[in-house]
């Protein structure tokens, strides 16, 4: 049974910076791609960004594009999202998601295992 559990998340002031990690657990994130996505009350989950088996391929929504950045660390099983410029509008819960193929997607049905999400809050 795969775990996976993000953490890092919080309140943060617009502007400001946060780093969400997962981690998981029962089976690595090893030879499959690896995801973030989010879903802020009332609206859709969406895709937010997505990286390769061995990290060479990056995937990104164009409202994050240029402030977030995903990266893996395929030694210690952990995918982060590292969010600089945050906007109010990035507040939500964000989820980790583990891939099905090696390469990246930002369709949802390219994931079958989730976290349990962590709050991410932006305030004016």
């Amino acid at each position: 049974q795969v775990q996976l559990v993000e953490s890092g998340g919080g309140l943060v002031q617009a502007g400001g910076s946060l780093r969400l990690s997962c981690a998981a657990s029962g089976r690595t994130f090893t030879g499959v791609a690896a995801g973030w996505f989010r879903q802020a009350p009332g609206k859709e989950h969406e895709f937010v960004a997505a990286i390769s088996w061995n990290g060479d391929s990056t995937s990104y929504a164009d409202s994050v594009k240029g402030r977030f950045t995903i990266s893996r660390d395929n030694a210690k099983n952990t995918v982060s999202l590292q969010m600089n410029a945050l906007k109010p509008e990035d507040t939500a819960v964000y989820y980790c998601a583990e891939g099905r193929w090696a390469t990246v997607t930002m369709q949802s049905y390219g994931y079958n295992y989730w976290g349990q999400g962590t709050q991410v809050t932006v305030s004016s």
